[in-house]
């Protein structure tokens, strides 16, 4: 019996294609890692250094439920990302060392509240409001890194009621993925359970209530959601 005034909130579980499924810890998003997308929101591109923001686990929204549309926000935007599930434990590792602490890589929507975001910005404040709220991170299953060729050429892509608002390739990333893993493990002791979200192409806009999003990456299971009045 756990000593707790209530009981301790269950982490959201995403389905990993074969196997058991796979208990969300942490959440952390690369910012403009696409040059296309960092030009399109007013922002110099470079590789000085990649940057980081995070979501709460509890942000996590499977693929295939409907998203409410969230409160406070008149501006709801579509992020449509690479998501890579980590699968073991990774403290200063280097990038040629990275894809061994993989365990497999999903489809996911960073879902914004893009007027948040920009207040925020404006009056030099975290993003948190505008990033982190409930279904924030819409994922699919998640498929076994053994189960897929090299990323590099596979299209990402979003649409949305059918027609095409986002579409890139994964070479297009500005920080490939053993390079955001391996700059991670020096901020961070990366653990089983957490997920990277790798940032977004060009084509970001606004959704309502009554789109319908679909995303692909190449042959991963895509990501889905239908945007409902809350």
């Amino acid at each position: 019996m756990n000593n707790t005034l209530f009981p301790p909130r269950p982490a959201p579980v995403i389905p990993v294609k074969g196997m058991a499924g796979f208990p969300v810890a942490r959440i952390f998003c690369v910012g403009r890692n696409y040059a296309a997308h960092a030009i399109e929101m007013g922002n110099e591109v470079d590789r000085e250094d990649p940057f980081y923001f995070t979501k709460s686990a509890h942000a996590v929204l499977l693929s295939g439920r409907d998203m409410p549309y969230p409160p406070r926000t008149a501006d709801l935007h579509h992020e449509m990302e690479l998501v890579v599930a980590i699968g073991a434990e990774a403290r200063n590792i280097a990038p040629a060392a990275a894809l061994g602490v993989v365990l497999g890589y999903a489809c996911g929507l960073d879902m914004t509240r893009r007027d948040l975001q920009t207040q925020a910005k404006e009056k030099r404040r975290p993003w948190d409001t505008g990033k982190d709220f409930e279904n924030a991170a819409i994922i699919a299953a998640i498929t076994p890194k053994d189960q897929l060729g090299l990323l590099d050429d596979l299209p990402i892509r979003l649409t949305v009621n059918g027609a095409v608002t986002q579409a890139a390739i994964l070479s297009d990333m500005i920080w490939s993925v053993p390079e955001i893993i391996a700059d991670l493990s020096t901020l961070y002791t990366l653990q089983p359970g957490d997920l990277i979200m790798t940032g977004t192409p060009a084509g970001v806009g606004p959704v309502v209530a009554g789109d319908v999003l679909y995303g692909t990456i190449g042959g991963l299971d895509p990501v889905e959601t239908r945007i409902v009045r809350a």
